[in-house]
């Protein structure tokens, strides 16, 4: 499966550029950070008050949580099975093609590299560009523009230089990428650490504490799912870079294990500080944001500046962790599609997939400041970020649904095939995944209707370009392992 450029019309590579690919330089620390880095973004600061508004009090908060762990460690041990199996690079890409064909996997790394990479990438730009502008407004260097149009273009310009600014640095090379990811991922499981303690130890309960009568009427469990799934989406996210992965037999497993489960026991803890500080009310009504009020009732009115820098970097880290990983999926459809094998390129002098890095910026950054700009929906108050979760929700657990069902279809194709790890209960773990996986692909859906989104109708666009681009798709560059032929 060795890729050359002698399929493009230019002239031939060096025998280092041909010879160019990944080498396995991301210890478990490394890995883990990645996982970490990714699933910790901002979502639980942004989200948290969307799911409480939509379960009916605290025992119902912390159940959701508890809930969303559970099936995302379901998901990651359905995943230690297939990244074992294939410890390459591209992850899904790589299970989905070996499990259903090559026009299954084309469709997945399209739908990757057009709605849901950026679409991810870009609501954590968003994010991170709310808070920047707290921290240093950019609006006051804009008085041409009304007060509503300034913050909007400034955090169009913050989320924009976020994306773009991450981006180079992994372009610089893998040993930039992951120390950047390592520092932000403890920089901010350290300012998770502080909100919890502030939280349960400093921050005095509300006065006069009000119990929270049960709701009933507007409450919505999926709504509250879809958020609590995406707070922690990244979970899947070491199969994308299998191929750079030290012992990958040992540290795919620990990674996804440990990281998983490090990530659901901090939103646990967090939620629990928010419910001792604020109370359930508010942590469903926060006044400045729920880590923000917390923080203030603990330390005082700098307490929002404090927390507007622990934001930011959360975010940043889960920016440049996507960044890093999803590029890895397109560096798989160029080695095995003509047409894009300029993605699959392994730059010799960078040791980076530098073409499939500069792409994905590129599209990320044009749906950055096109979302930015737009309105869409029947929601007048809908934001960047919104638009961008709404984007890429339906596509991406779609495509869960067929990762879980490439892990039945292999077995039954290569049942004698080594499998280092076999996931625990099957099928019944494989079966929940698929699941919960279609029921959230259906909540997605239903959710972008009701909301009137244009962005649903563009991705669905794309990716039924994508479907028609199959029936065009020029002989292969590689042909991949058959099913009775599994690499690894």
């Amino acid at each position: 499966m060795n890729q050359t450029d002698s399929t493009l019309p230019t002239s031939p590579p060096s025998a280092a550029a041909a010879a160019a690919a990944p080498k396995r330089q991301l210890t478990l620390f490394d890995s883990t950070c990645i996982i970490v880095g990714i699933i910790i973004g901002a979502g639980i600061y942004e989200t948290t008050p969307l799911i409480a508004s939509n379960v009916p009090g605290p025992l119902g908060l912390i159940g959701v949580w508890v809930l969303g762990g559970v099936l995302s460690l379901v998901g990651a041990l359905c995943y230690v099975e297939l990244a074992n199996m294939y410890p390459e690079q591209g992850g899904d890409y790589v299970y989905l093609n070996r499990a259903f064909g090559r026009p299954v996997g084309f469709v997945f790394a399209w739908a990757q590299l057009w709605v849901v990479r950026p679409g991810s990438i870009g609501a954590m730009a968003f994010i991170f560009a709310r808070y920047a502008n707290v921290l240093w407004p950019l609006d006051q260097w804009m008085p041409a523009l009304g007060g509503a149009e300034s913050t909007q273009v400034a955090r169009i310009v913050y989320a924009v230089a976020a994306v773009a600014v991450l981006s180079a640095i992994n372009v610089l090379g893998v040993p930039m990428g992951k120390w950047t990811q390592n520092l932000l991922t403890t920089v901010k499981v350290l300012g998770l650490g502080a909100v919890v303690v502030v939280g349960q130890l400093f921050a005095s309960p509300p006065v006069p504490p009000v119990p929270a009568a049960p709701r009933t009427g507007s409450l919505d469990f999926g709504l509250a799912m879809i958020f609590v799934l995406f707070a922690y989406g990244g979970w899947n996210e070491m199969a994308y870079v299998g191929a750079e992965v030290r012992d990958p037999r040992r540290n795919i497993l620990r990674a996804l294990l440990l990281g998983t489960v490090a990530v659901g026991v901090c939103y646990i803890l967090i939620s629990l500080a928010f419910l001792n500080s604020l109370g359930f009310e508010g942590v469903c009504n926060p006044q400045k944001g729920v880590a923000a009020d917390v923080l203030r009732q603990g330390l005082g009115d700098w307490a929002q500046r404090a927390i507007s820098l622990l934001i930011c970097i959360s975010a940043l880290g889960a920016i440049n962790g996507q960044i890093f990983t999803g590029a890895r999926i397109y560096y798989a459809m160029g080695k095995e599609h003509q047409l894009f094998a300029r993605l699959g390129r392994w730059s010799p002098r960078l040791g980076t997939p530098v073409w499939s890095l500069l792409i994905q910026a590129v599209i990320t950054l044009a749906l950055v400041v096109g979302f930015g700009l737009a309105k869409s929906g029947k929601d007048p108050n809908a934001t960047g970020f919104d638009s961008m979760v709404i984007f890429t929700t339906p596509v991406f657990w779609i495509f869960m649904v067929l990762v879980g069902l490439s892990l039945f279809q292999l077995r039954d194709l290569v049942p004698n095939a080594a499998r280092p790890y076999r996931v625990f209960f099957y099928p019944f773990t494989p079966f929940i995944l698929c699941v919960s996986s279609l029921f959230m692909a259906y909540r997605g859906v239903m959710w972008a209707y009701n909301q009137r989104s244009y962005e649903a109708y563009w991705a669905i666009g794309l990716v039924v370009v994508g479907l028609l681009m199959c029936i065009y798709d020029p002989k292969p560059t590689a042909e991949p392992p058959r099913p009775n032929e599994p690499s690894g």
